[in-house]
């Protein structure tokens, strides 16, 4: 996730991923102009591909799931 010379921000935010008419919460644990790293709260099934918007924040970024390790996923921004 991280590329060379990118900024991470790795105070926890929250989330909330939405994808179809379904939506799940989530932890952003750390977070960069290219991507994040996010803590899946619940278990529900989250897509390869969906919509994060950061919370208090308001920003909408669309990703694509880069790799899952049990409720922690990493995600490339498109």
């Amino acid at each position: 996730m991280e590329q060379k010379g990118s900024h991470s921000t790795r105070i926890p935010k929250s989330g909330s991923i939405s994808f179809g008419r379904s939506k799940a919460d989530c932890m952003i644990r750390s977070i960069s102009a290219y991507g994040a790293a996010l803590d899946i709260v619940g278990d529900g099934k989250i897509p390869d591909d969906f919509a994060l918007t950061v919370i208090p924040d308001g920003d909408l970024r669309r990703c694509a799931v880069v790799w899952r390790k049990d409720k922690r996923i990493a995600v490339a921004f498109y």
